[in-house]
Protein backbone atom coordinates (compact mmCIF):
# COMPACT_ATOMS: atom_id res chain seq x y z
CA UNK A 1 0.00 0.00 0.00
CA UNK A 2 1.17 3.45 -1.07
CA UNK A 3 2.20 5.60 2.32
CA UNK A 4 1.76 8.79 1.54
CA UNK A 5 3.68 10.29 4.83
CA UNK A 6 6.87 8.58 3.67
CA UNK A 7 6.66 9.84 0.20
CA UNK A 8 6.33 13.53 0.86
CA UNK A 9 9.35 12.78 3.39
CA UNK A 10 11.98 11.79 0.98
CA UNK A 11 10.87 14.68 -1.66
CA UNK A 12 11.67 16.91 1.30
CA UNK A 13 15.07 14.90 1.32
CA UNK A 14 15.70 15.19 -2.26
CA UNK A 15 14.64 18.90 -2.05
CA UNK A 16 17.37 19.87 0.71
CA UNK A 17 19.71 17.74 -1.50
CA UNK A 18 19.66 19.95 -4.46
CA UNK A 19 19.17 22.59 -3.01
CA UNK A 20 22.17 22.07 -1.07
CA UNK A 21 24.18 20.87 -4.50
CA UNK A 22 22.96 23.77 -6.09
CA UNK A 23 24.35 26.63 -3.83
CA UNK A 24 27.48 24.34 -3.98
CA UNK A 25 27.69 24.56 -7.58
CA UNK A 26 26.77 28.45 -7.09
CA UNK A 27 30.09 28.69 -4.67
CA UNK A 28 32.27 27.38 -7.43
CA UNK A 29 30.82 28.88 -10.24
CA UNK A 30 31.62 32.23 -8.56
CA UNK A 31 34.94 31.64 -6.95
CA UNK A 32 36.06 30.06 -9.85
CA UNK A 33 35.18 33.28 -11.96
CA UNK A 34 37.04 35.33 -9.39
CA UNK A 35 39.82 33.67 -9.22
CA UNK A 36 39.92 33.82 -13.34
CA UNK A 37 39.70 37.87 -13.10
CA UNK A 38 42.56 37.44 -9.71
CA UNK A 39 44.74 35.68 -12.40
CA UNK A 40 44.43 37.86 -15.11
CA UNK A 41 44.91 41.14 -13.00
CA UNK A 42 48.18 39.87 -12.10
CA UNK A 43 51.82 41.73 -14.23
CA UNK A 44 52.57 39.84 -16.80
CA UNK A 45 56.12 38.21 -16.57
CA UNK A 46 58.88 39.06 -18.76
CA UNK A 47 58.56 36.47 -21.33
CA UNK A 48 55.04 36.86 -22.14
CA UNK A 49 55.09 40.92 -22.96
CA UNK A 50 58.25 39.70 -25.46
CA UNK A 51 56.34 37.26 -26.49
CA UNK A 52 53.69 39.58 -27.80
CA UNK A 53 55.82 42.26 -28.64
CA UNK A 54 57.70 40.46 -31.45
CA UNK A 55 54.53 40.03 -32.98
CA UNK A 56 54.39 43.42 -34.79
CA UNK A 57 58.11 43.02 -36.57
CA UNK A 58 56.94 42.01 -39.81
CA UNK A 59 54.55 45.00 -40.21
CA UNK A 60 57.18 47.40 -38.21
CA UNK A 61 60.01 46.86 -40.64
CA UNK A 62 58.13 46.70 -43.74
CA UNK A 63 56.08 49.99 -42.39
CA UNK A 64 60.16 51.66 -41.95
CA UNK A 65 60.70 50.95 -45.59
CA UNK A 66 57.21 52.01 -46.86
CA UNK A 67 57.31 55.26 -45.16
CA UNK A 68 61.00 55.85 -45.53
CA UNK A 69 61.45 54.87 -49.14
CA UNK A 70 58.93 54.64 -51.17
CA UNK A 71 58.38 58.08 -52.16
CA UNK A 72 62.03 58.24 -52.68
CA UNK A 73 62.04 54.92 -54.99
CA UNK A 74 59.25 56.11 -56.91
CA UNK A 75 60.73 59.11 -58.03
CA UNK A 76 64.04 57.82 -58.71
CA UNK A 77 62.97 55.62 -61.17
CA UNK A 78 61.47 58.38 -62.89
CA UNK A 79 57.56 58.79 -61.45
CA UNK A 80 56.63 62.07 -60.64
CA UNK A 81 55.86 63.45 -57.11
CA UNK A 82 52.38 63.32 -57.92
CA UNK A 83 51.97 59.83 -59.08
CA UNK A 84 54.53 58.36 -56.40
CA UNK A 85 51.91 60.40 -53.85
CA UNK A 86 49.04 58.66 -55.91
CA UNK A 87 50.27 55.31 -54.75
CA UNK A 88 51.29 56.06 -51.40
CA UNK A 89 47.80 57.06 -51.05
CA UNK A 90 46.56 54.41 -53.07
CA UNK A 91 47.88 51.78 -50.45
CA UNK A 92 47.09 54.11 -47.43
CA UNK A 93 43.29 54.27 -48.40
CA UNK A 94 42.76 50.36 -48.58
CA UNK A 95 44.62 50.12 -45.28
CA UNK A 96 42.14 52.22 -43.72
CA UNK A 97 39.05 50.90 -44.70
CA UNK A 98 40.62 47.52 -44.14
CA UNK A 99 40.91 48.32 -40.61
CA UNK A 100 37.28 49.03 -40.13
CA UNK A 101 36.15 45.86 -42.03
CA UNK A 102 38.86 43.55 -39.93
CA UNK A 103 37.76 45.48 -36.79
CA UNK A 104 34.40 44.17 -36.75
CA UNK A 105 35.37 40.57 -38.27
CA UNK A 106 37.53 40.41 -35.25
CA UNK A 107 35.33 41.78 -33.03
CA UNK A 108 32.49 39.66 -34.24
CA UNK A 109 34.48 35.95 -34.83
CA UNK A 110 37.48 36.38 -32.41
CA UNK A 111 40.69 33.96 -33.61
CA UNK A 112 43.07 36.79 -33.00
CA UNK A 113 46.11 35.11 -33.95
CA UNK A 114 44.53 33.02 -36.77
CA UNK A 115 43.75 36.90 -38.09
CA UNK A 116 47.54 37.64 -37.66
CA UNK A 117 49.05 34.90 -39.27
CA UNK A 118 46.97 35.44 -42.31
CA UNK A 119 47.47 38.96 -42.43
CA UNK A 120 51.14 38.15 -42.03
CA UNK A 121 50.93 36.17 -44.89
CA UNK A 122 49.67 38.71 -47.12
CA UNK A 123 52.36 41.21 -46.36
CA UNK A 124 55.13 38.51 -46.77
CA UNK A 125 53.80 38.31 -50.66
CA UNK A 126 52.81 41.16 -51.75
CA UNK A 127 55.58 43.75 -50.09
CA UNK A 128 57.92 42.08 -52.62
CA UNK A 129 55.98 42.91 -55.30
CA UNK A 130 56.09 47.22 -54.40
CA UNK A 131 59.48 47.31 -54.38
CA UNK A 132 60.26 44.85 -57.01
CA UNK A 133 59.36 46.46 -59.92
CA UNK A 134 55.99 47.21 -62.17
CA UNK A 135 55.07 43.69 -62.70
CA UNK A 136 51.82 44.96 -65.31
CA UNK A 137 54.82 46.96 -67.15
CA UNK A 138 56.55 43.73 -67.57
CA UNK A 139 53.82 41.58 -68.72
CA UNK A 140 52.61 44.50 -71.07
CA UNK A 141 56.49 45.58 -72.28
CA UNK A 142 55.79 48.95 -71.68
CA UNK A 143 56.99 51.67 -69.84
CA UNK A 144 53.72 53.73 -70.03
CA UNK A 145 53.56 56.20 -66.80
CA UNK A 146 50.77 55.71 -65.73
CA UNK A 147 50.53 52.15 -66.20
CA UNK A 148 52.91 51.92 -63.95
CA UNK A 149 51.46 54.47 -61.47
CA UNK A 150 48.22 51.55 -62.01
CA UNK A 151 50.69 48.43 -61.16
CA UNK A 152 52.51 49.72 -58.15
CA UNK A 153 49.31 51.01 -56.90
CA UNK A 154 47.77 47.84 -56.99
CA UNK A 155 50.19 45.86 -54.83
CA UNK A 156 50.35 48.55 -52.35
CA UNK A 157 46.69 48.57 -51.64
CA UNK A 158 47.31 44.73 -51.30
CA UNK A 159 50.19 45.17 -49.28
CA UNK A 160 48.21 47.57 -46.94
CA UNK A 161 45.23 45.42 -46.66
CA UNK A 162 47.78 42.58 -45.44
CA UNK A 163 49.36 45.16 -43.24
CA UNK A 164 45.88 46.57 -41.78
CA UNK A 165 44.53 42.42 -40.29
CA UNK A 166 48.03 41.79 -39.00
CA UNK A 167 47.64 45.16 -36.72
CA UNK A 168 44.17 45.47 -35.59
CA UNK A 169 44.78 42.27 -34.60
CA UNK A 170 47.48 42.36 -33.12
CA UNK A 171 46.73 45.96 -31.18
CA UNK A 172 43.23 44.67 -30.07
CA UNK A 173 44.90 41.47 -28.10
CA UNK A 174 46.24 43.97 -25.65
CA UNK A 175 42.75 43.97 -23.77
CA UNK A 176 42.22 40.25 -23.71
CA UNK A 177 45.77 39.36 -22.70
CA UNK A 178 45.43 40.98 -19.67
CA UNK A 179 43.66 43.00 -17.12
CA UNK A 180 46.13 45.05 -15.07
CA UNK A 181 46.63 48.22 -16.31
CA UNK A 182 50.56 48.75 -16.07
CA UNK A 183 50.69 45.20 -17.90
CA UNK A 184 48.81 46.93 -20.92
CA UNK A 185 51.23 49.88 -21.08
CA UNK A 186 54.44 47.31 -20.78
CA UNK A 187 52.61 45.45 -23.74
CA UNK A 188 52.51 48.73 -25.48
CA UNK A 189 55.75 50.19 -24.06
CA UNK A 190 57.32 46.72 -25.87
CA UNK A 191 55.52 46.86 -28.97
CA UNK A 192 57.25 50.15 -29.90
CA UNK A 193 60.21 48.70 -28.46
CA UNK A 194 60.13 46.25 -31.06
CA UNK A 195 59.19 49.01 -33.57
CA UNK A 196 62.16 50.61 -32.97
CA UNK A 197 64.18 47.11 -33.21
CA UNK A 198 62.66 46.67 -36.52
CA UNK A 199 63.37 50.04 -37.81
CA UNK A 200 67.00 50.14 -36.51
CA UNK A 201 67.49 46.46 -38.67
CA UNK A 202 65.91 47.89 -41.70
CA UNK A 203 68.44 51.27 -41.38
CA UNK A 204 71.05 48.84 -40.66
CA UNK A 205 70.15 46.97 -44.00
CA UNK A 206 69.52 50.08 -45.90
CA UNK A 207 73.15 51.51 -45.18
CA UNK A 208 75.05 48.31 -46.21
CA UNK A 209 72.82 47.30 -49.47
CA UNK A 210 73.64 51.82 -50.20
CA UNK A 211 77.36 51.28 -49.93
CA UNK A 212 77.29 48.22 -51.64
CA UNK A 213 75.84 50.07 -54.67
CA UNK A 214 77.26 53.19 -55.31
CA UNK A 215 75.93 54.01 -58.63
CA UNK A 216 72.72 55.56 -59.47
CA UNK A 217 71.70 53.89 -62.69
CA UNK A 218 68.13 53.03 -62.54
CA UNK A 219 68.66 49.46 -62.82
CA UNK A 220 71.03 49.86 -59.53
CA UNK A 221 68.35 51.37 -57.54
CA UNK A 222 66.05 48.75 -58.37
CA UNK A 223 67.94 45.92 -57.11
CA UNK A 224 68.64 47.90 -53.88
CA UNK A 225 65.72 47.99 -53.02
CA UNK A 226 64.67 44.45 -53.85
CA UNK A 227 67.43 43.49 -51.67
CA UNK A 228 66.29 45.43 -48.72
CA UNK A 229 62.84 44.14 -49.35
CA UNK A 230 64.09 40.89 -49.37
CA UNK A 231 65.83 41.09 -46.16
CA UNK A 232 63.51 42.89 -44.40
CA UNK A 233 60.47 40.21 -45.19
CA UNK A 234 63.30 37.23 -44.08
CA UNK A 235 63.65 38.67 -40.63
CA UNK A 236 59.56 39.69 -39.88
CA UNK A 237 58.84 36.69 -40.77
CA UNK A 238 61.45 34.85 -38.20
CA UNK A 239 59.37 37.14 -35.39
CA UNK A 240 56.31 36.15 -36.23
CA UNK A 241 57.20 32.94 -36.10
CA UNK A 242 58.44 33.81 -32.45
CA UNK A 243 54.84 35.53 -31.55
CA UNK A 244 52.97 32.67 -33.01
CA UNK A 245 54.61 29.61 -30.99
CA UNK A 246 55.28 31.60 -27.98
CA UNK A 247 51.48 33.65 -27.20
CA UNK A 248 48.23 31.63 -26.19
CA UNK A 249 45.18 33.15 -27.75
CA UNK A 250 44.04 35.72 -25.43
CA UNK A 251 41.18 33.52 -22.67
CA UNK A 252 39.62 36.76 -21.18
CA UNK A 253 37.78 37.10 -25.55
CA UNK A 254 37.39 33.24 -25.29
CA UNK A 255 35.35 33.85 -22.11
CA UNK A 256 33.19 36.67 -23.42
CA UNK A 257 32.10 34.20 -26.38
CA UNK A 258 31.46 31.35 -23.97
CA UNK A 259 29.19 33.56 -21.78
CA UNK A 260 27.22 34.94 -25.53
CA UNK A 261 27.55 38.44 -24.46
CA UNK A 262 26.04 40.69 -27.10
CA UNK A 263 28.93 42.66 -29.14
CA UNK A 264 29.13 46.40 -27.75
CA UNK A 265 27.42 48.27 -30.86
CA UNK A 266 29.47 51.49 -32.32
CA UNK A 267 27.30 54.04 -30.81
CA UNK A 268 28.52 52.86 -27.79
CA UNK A 269 31.72 54.34 -28.33
CA UNK A 270 30.15 57.25 -30.41
CA UNK A 271 28.95 58.14 -27.08
CA UNK A 272 31.84 59.03 -25.48
CA UNK A 273 33.61 62.06 -25.25
CA UNK A 274 36.69 60.51 -24.55
CA UNK A 275 36.64 58.48 -27.57
CA UNK A 276 36.69 61.30 -29.95
CA UNK A 277 39.64 62.89 -27.52
CA UNK A 278 41.74 60.21 -28.15
CA UNK A 279 40.87 59.73 -31.38
CA UNK A 280 42.16 63.14 -32.17
CA UNK A 281 45.85 62.42 -30.23
CA UNK A 282 46.12 59.23 -31.74
CA UNK A 283 45.30 60.36 -35.25
CA UNK A 284 47.69 63.46 -34.81
CA UNK A 285 50.43 61.59 -33.16
CA UNK A 286 51.00 59.26 -36.16
CA UNK A 287 50.96 62.03 -38.36
CA UNK A 288 53.64 63.41 -36.76
CA UNK A 289 55.38 60.37 -36.76
CA UNK A 290 54.55 59.19 -40.58
CA UNK A 291 54.93 62.31 -42.51
CA UNK A 292 58.46 63.60 -40.68
CA UNK A 293 59.46 59.97 -41.56
CA UNK A 294 58.23 59.98 -45.46
CA UNK A 295 59.95 63.00 -45.83
CA UNK A 296 63.08 62.85 -43.63
CA UNK A 297 64.83 61.22 -46.87
CA UNK A 298 64.13 64.22 -48.90
CA UNK A 299 65.26 66.50 -46.19
CA UNK A 300 68.46 65.71 -45.41
CA UNK A 301 69.53 64.86 -49.24
CA UNK A 302 67.93 67.56 -50.97
CA UNK A 303 67.78 70.42 -48.33
CA UNK A 304 70.63 69.55 -46.26
CA UNK A 305 72.57 68.54 -48.97
CA UNK A 306 74.01 65.71 -46.50
CA UNK A 307 76.06 62.42 -48.11
CA UNK A 308 73.63 59.74 -49.26
CA UNK A 309 74.44 57.46 -46.02
CA UNK A 310 72.95 59.89 -43.98
CA UNK A 311 69.43 59.03 -45.52
CA UNK A 312 69.78 55.68 -43.26
CA UNK A 313 72.15 57.05 -40.41
CA UNK A 314 69.85 59.75 -39.69
CA UNK A 315 66.93 57.61 -39.46
CA UNK A 316 68.93 55.31 -37.31
CA UNK A 317 69.87 58.14 -34.57
CA UNK A 318 66.03 58.93 -34.26
CA UNK A 319 64.83 54.74 -33.43
CA UNK A 320 67.79 54.35 -30.97
CA UNK A 321 66.75 57.25 -29.29
CA UNK A 322 62.72 55.89 -29.10
CA UNK A 323 64.40 52.42 -28.38
CA UNK A 324 66.16 53.68 -24.89
CA UNK A 325 63.28 55.84 -24.09
CA UNK A 326 61.04 52.82 -24.50
CA UNK A 327 62.71 50.95 -22.29
CA UNK A 328 62.78 53.54 -20.08
CA UNK A 329 59.09 54.04 -19.92
CA UNK A 330 58.08 50.50 -19.41
CA UNK A 331 58.93 50.85 -15.79
CA UNK A 332 57.33 53.75 -14.86
CA UNK A 333 54.35 53.51 -12.38
CA UNK A 334 51.81 54.89 -14.45
CA UNK A 335 48.84 56.94 -13.46
CA UNK A 336 46.71 59.23 -15.90
CA UNK A 337 48.00 62.34 -15.06
CA UNK A 338 51.52 60.77 -15.97
CA UNK A 339 50.44 59.42 -19.24
CA UNK A 340 49.13 63.47 -19.85
CA UNK A 341 52.54 64.86 -18.87
CA UNK A 342 54.60 62.54 -20.64
CA UNK A 343 52.69 63.35 -23.88
CA UNK A 344 52.62 67.00 -23.33
CA UNK A 345 56.47 66.79 -23.04
CA UNK A 346 56.77 64.65 -26.24
CA UNK A 347 54.58 67.16 -28.18
CA UNK A 348 56.90 70.24 -26.78
CA UNK A 349 60.14 68.43 -27.73
CA UNK A 350 58.35 67.82 -31.28
CA UNK A 351 57.69 71.52 -31.42
CA UNK A 352 61.36 72.60 -30.98
CA UNK A 353 62.44 70.02 -33.01
CA UNK A 354 60.13 71.21 -36.00
CA UNK A 355 61.59 75.04 -35.55
CA UNK A 356 64.87 73.80 -35.93
CA UNK A 357 64.51 72.10 -38.93
CA UNK A 358 62.81 74.86 -40.29
CA UNK A 359 65.18 77.20 -40.13
CA UNK A 360 68.65 75.07 -40.50
CA UNK A 361 71.10 75.98 -42.75
CA UNK A 362 72.82 73.54 -44.74
CA UNK A 363 76.09 74.55 -43.88
CA UNK A 364 75.27 73.56 -40.26
CA UNK A 365 73.66 70.05 -41.36
CA UNK A 366 75.46 68.50 -38.44
CA UNK A 367 73.10 69.72 -36.21
CA UNK A 368 70.75 67.48 -37.43
CA UNK A 369 72.08 64.48 -35.36
CA UNK A 370 71.31 66.64 -32.27
CA UNK A 371 67.59 67.05 -33.86
CA UNK A 372 67.43 63.48 -34.61
CA UNK A 373 67.96 62.70 -30.75
CA UNK A 374 65.55 65.31 -29.98
CA UNK A 375 63.32 63.62 -32.39
CA UNK A 376 63.53 60.08 -31.37
CA UNK A 377 62.58 60.62 -27.73
CA UNK A 378 59.45 63.30 -29.17
CA UNK A 379 58.27 59.97 -30.85
CA UNK A 380 58.61 57.51 -28.29
CA UNK A 381 57.31 59.87 -25.56
CA UNK A 382 54.25 60.42 -27.69
CA UNK A 383 53.98 57.23 -29.07
CA UNK A 384 53.82 55.04 -26.65
CA UNK A 385 51.77 56.72 -23.81
CA UNK A 386 49.18 57.55 -26.96
CA UNK A 387 48.80 53.94 -27.98
CA UNK A 388 48.25 53.34 -24.01
CA UNK A 389 44.87 56.07 -24.17
CA UNK A 390 43.28 53.89 -26.28
CA UNK A 391 44.12 50.59 -24.00
CA UNK A 392 42.37 53.09 -21.33
CA UNK A 393 39.17 54.39 -23.50
CA UNK A 394 38.93 50.38 -24.17
CA UNK A 395 38.92 49.78 -20.40
CA UNK A 396 37.19 46.05 -19.57
CA UNK A 397 34.93 46.47 -22.74
CA UNK A 398 36.57 44.02 -24.37
CA UNK A 399 33.68 43.05 -26.65
CA UNK A 400 34.33 45.51 -28.70
CA UNK A 401 38.44 46.67 -28.77
CA UNK A 402 38.84 45.72 -32.28
CA UNK A 403 36.70 48.70 -33.25
CA UNK A 404 37.88 51.09 -31.19
CA UNK A 405 41.89 50.09 -32.30
CA UNK A 406 40.63 49.80 -36.43
CA UNK A 407 38.19 53.09 -36.32
CA UNK A 408 41.43 55.08 -34.99
CA UNK A 409 43.83 53.22 -37.48
CA UNK A 410 40.85 54.27 -40.22
CA UNK A 411 41.73 58.11 -39.20
CA UNK A 412 45.62 57.76 -38.71
CA UNK A 413 46.18 55.80 -42.02
CA UNK A 414 43.67 58.17 -44.94
CA UNK A 415 44.90 61.19 -43.21
CA UNK A 416 48.49 60.04 -43.41
CA UNK A 417 47.54 59.04 -47.24
CA UNK A 418 45.99 62.61 -47.64
CA UNK A 419 48.79 64.78 -46.06
CA UNK A 420 51.55 63.04 -48.06
CA UNK A 421 49.20 63.80 -51.07
CA UNK A 422 48.72 66.92 -50.59
CA UNK A 423 52.60 67.69 -50.22
CA UNK A 424 53.86 65.70 -52.83
CA UNK A 425 51.12 67.74 -55.12
CA UNK A 426 52.59 70.69 -54.92
CA UNK A 427 56.68 69.56 -54.34
CA UNK A 428 57.43 70.14 -57.67
CA UNK A 429 55.29 73.42 -58.34
CA UNK A 430 55.96 75.57 -55.11
CA UNK A 431 58.72 77.89 -55.33
CA UNK A 432 61.16 78.57 -52.89
CA UNK A 433 61.88 81.58 -51.44
CA UNK A 434 65.06 82.86 -49.65
CA UNK A 435 65.53 84.03 -46.51
CA UNK A 436 68.84 85.43 -45.28
CA UNK A 437 69.49 84.73 -41.52
CA UNK A 438 72.02 87.14 -39.69
CA UNK A 439 75.53 85.03 -40.03
CA UNK A 440 74.59 85.21 -44.26
CA UNK A 441 73.81 81.41 -44.26
CA UNK A 442 70.96 80.87 -47.13
CA UNK A 443 67.97 78.76 -45.89
CA UNK A 444 65.46 77.94 -48.71
CA UNK A 445 62.18 77.18 -47.28
CA UNK A 446 60.91 74.72 -49.55
CA UNK A 447 57.59 72.28 -49.77
CA UNK A 448 59.63 69.49 -47.60
CA UNK A 449 60.83 72.39 -44.85
CA UNK A 450 57.02 72.80 -44.19
CA UNK A 451 56.26 69.12 -44.23
CA UNK A 452 59.05 67.33 -42.25
CA UNK A 453 59.19 70.62 -39.98
CA UNK A 454 56.23 72.88 -39.47
CA UNK A 455 53.50 70.35 -40.13
CA UNK A 456 54.61 67.84 -37.52
CA UNK A 457 55.05 70.59 -35.11
CA UNK A 458 51.64 71.89 -35.65
CA UNK A 459 50.27 68.35 -35.06
CA UNK A 460 52.10 67.83 -32.04
CA UNK A 461 50.88 71.37 -30.47
CA UNK A 462 47.10 70.47 -30.97
CA UNK A 463 47.30 67.08 -29.52
CA UNK A 464 49.20 68.79 -26.30
CA UNK A 465 45.96 70.82 -26.32
CA UNK A 466 43.54 67.88 -27.04
CA UNK A 467 45.33 65.62 -24.07
CA UNK A 468 45.46 68.82 -21.48
CA UNK A 469 41.06 68.53 -21.81
CA UNK A 470 40.94 64.90 -21.04
CA UNK A 471 39.47 63.02 -18.36
CA UNK A 472 41.29 60.33 -18.07
CA UNK A 473 40.58 57.27 -15.26
CA UNK A 474 42.94 56.40 -13.27
CA UNK A 475 45.52 53.65 -13.99
CA UNK A 476 47.45 53.39 -11.05
CA UNK A 477 48.60 49.65 -10.52
CA UNK A 478 51.23 47.15 -9.08
CA UNK A 479 54.54 47.86 -11.28
CA UNK A 480 55.87 44.78 -13.12
CA UNK A 481 57.51 41.61 -11.32
CA UNK A 482 60.11 41.06 -13.60
CA UNK A 483 62.06 43.98 -15.53
CA UNK A 484 61.35 44.41 -19.18
CA UNK A 485 64.47 43.72 -21.56
CA UNK A 486 66.41 43.79 -18.27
Amino acid sequence: MFDVRKFIDRQRRNSGRISTNFVSIMVNTTGDESSSEAEHAKPLGRLSILSYGSGHMLNDITSACWFTYLLLFLTDIGLSPRDAAVVMLSGQTADAFTTIFAGELIDRFGHFKLWHAGGSILVAISFSSVFGGCVPCKVLRTDSSVLETVGYSTFAAIFNVGWAVTQVSHMSMVNCITLNPTSRVALASCRNAFTMIANLSLYAIALAVFSAYNTMQSISIVIQYRWIAYLSIFIGCCFVCVFLLGTKEPELKKQIQCKNLSRISWAHWFKKVLYYQVAVVYMLTRLVTNVSQALLAFYVINDLEMNRSSKAVVPAIIYISSFIVSIILQETRWTSLRLKTFFTAGAILWVVSGAGIFVLPSKLHDIMYVLSIIIGVANALMTVTGISMESILVGEDLNGCAFVYGSLSFLDKLSCGLALYALESYQDAAGRTDMKLNNSMEVTHSVTRYGFGVFPAACALVSAVVTYTMDLPDTRSRPLNEPLLA
